[in-house]
């Protein structure tokens, strides 16, 4: 059972983490945080542009990771950290500009696993990319990449 003053925590870390590094820089914006759907905005600028001036495949995978991490982190909150294993994304329709929205929303959440699915669609709500995120649920990432805990 998630416990929801863990989810309040990690929910505002999020929303802090919204205005730093990556995250940031794609400009991307919460809708929505929630154990079973987390909801995401990004408007397209020309630096989301590929050179044929469309939107990066990149950002597409970025903001299905990012939304996929947040609900999966959420739903854990309190018993560790997750971490993305698999990051499959479907480019379905080229967009130039406007609005992009991601809703991510559960398949399978397990003990030692999640998966999620995550809808991207434009202004006129026509899906332009779908993707799944698969996720370990682990005791804590402070080990991960050489963090202080490392050996």
């Amino acid at each position: 059972m998630t416990d929801p003053a863990a989810v309040a925590s990690i929910a505002e870390q999020y929303r802090e983490a919204m205005n730093l590094g990556f995250i940031a820089l794609l400009g991307t914006r919460f809708v929505k945080a929630e154990p079973d759907r987390v909801e995401l905005e990004l408007d397209v600028t020309p630096d989301l542009h590929q050179p044929y001036g469309i939107v990066h495949g990149g950002v597409f995978s970025s903001i299905v990771e990012t939304a996929a991490s947040m609900g999966a982190g959420l739903w854990f909150a309190g018993r560790g950290d997750v971490v993305g294993l698999q990051n499959t994304t479907h480019f379905l329709r080229a967009v130039r500009d406007g609005t992009l929205r991601a809703v991510a929303t559960p398949i399978h959440r397990g003990r030692t696993q999640q998966l999620w699915l995550v809808e991207v669609t434009d202004d006129a709500d026509r899906l332009v990319a779908r993707g799944e995120l698969r996720l370990a649920n682990i005791e804590s990432a402070d080990r991960l990449a050489g963090g202080p805990s490392s050996p």
